[in-house]
């Protein structure tokens, strides 16, 4: 199982930003993988730090797609995977409403038939061919030229049934959140995998992400996350996949505790079936995350 980084492009300058990959790169992981919020651009964010640290698989989890048209990301993802030598992940995912209706202003209606007929226009646009799709949810008709690119790999946010089951035919993989390694191993992916199959794909790769902290304070570290993430819960796809696993709030799914603690769950993902882990780290950062790398 590869072991990466989660990391969000906020509240810091932009230099601080690609030191997180720095950070993940001296830690000895894989990759890091970047938010988007209403701060750094994560896609932006990627490509740089993947011109920064060579030989870092770089990506996003996840570029919301709702206020970015299919022609315009495959640009900007064409671009960011030449600037990180062919290192480059592109995840999307149709992200929440309060936060696409709310804060852009745009309908967030039937979310999975959204994303199958984005990932129908996108992957073609990534492979250079010349497009005129016409769906229900969007129409996308031209070409990206870019020379030399790679199209790089599409991984979306999928936690549902149905958002699984488009991944698996259309996508590279998935990217969770808030999803413990029970529900990876009982729901993720063999949803995904059978999807998949079906479609005549390859094996898709599952990227679990967790919250993880080295602490001999659990329970005040899950009650800090549940007071920084409140408004998570009640999202309405995080609140079904915590529903799923019987569990109340996000903070529920964190993984916290000394390093046999840590170790122990987080081999429980590997035994799952996720392909990756992307660790957020939470109190001393190099430290978790050397403490992740160790155990590949």
């Amino acid at each position: 199982m590869r072991i990466g980084m989660f990391a969000i492009a906020a509240g810091a300058p932009l230099d601080d930003v690609v030191a997180q990959a720095r950070l993940a790169r001296d830690a000895g992981l894989d990759s890091v993988f970047f938010g988007h919020v209403p701060s750094w651009d994560g896609l932006m964010a990627a490509a740089l730090a993947g011109r920064e640290t060579p030989g870092l698989e770089v990506g996003t989890a996840v570029v919301p797609t709702w206020p970015r048209h299919p022609i315009a990301l495959a640009s900007q993802a064409l671009t960011a995977a030449a600037m990180a030598g062919g290192r480059f992940t592109l995840g999307i995912g149709p992200s929440h409403p309060p936060v696409i209706e709310g804060g852009h202003g745009i309908p967030y209606e039937r979310p999975a038939r959204h994303v199958r007929e984005y990932l129908s226009a996108l992957r073609p646009l990534l492979r250079g061919e010349d497009v005129e799709y016409r769906g229900e949810t969007l129409t996308a008709v031209g070409t990206v030229d870019a020379p030399g690119a790679t199209p790089p790999p599409v991984i979306v946010s999928a936690l549902g049934p149905a958002m699984l089951r488009v991944a698996g035919e259309l996508a590279d993989g998935t990217v969770t959140t808030w999803t413990g390694a029970a529900a990876i191993a009982d729901h993720i992916v063999p949803s995904i995998t059978r999807a998949a199959e079906a479609a005549g794909r390859p094996a898709p790769r599952v990227l679990a992400g967790v919250v993880v902290a080295l602490t001999t304070d659990p329970d005040r570290a899950r009650r800090e996350l549940a007071e920084q993430y409140a408004a998570a819960s009640g999202f309405p796809g995080y609140r079904a996949i915590l529903d799923r696993q019987g569990l109340s709030g996000v903070h529920e799914t964190v993984v916290a505790g000394d390093e046999a603690a840590v170790e122990r769950e987080l081999r429980r993902f590997a035994d799952a079936g996720a392909t990756d882990l992307l660790i957020s780290p939470r109190g001393d950062a190099a430290r978790v995350l050397e403490f992740a790398a160790s155990l590949r």
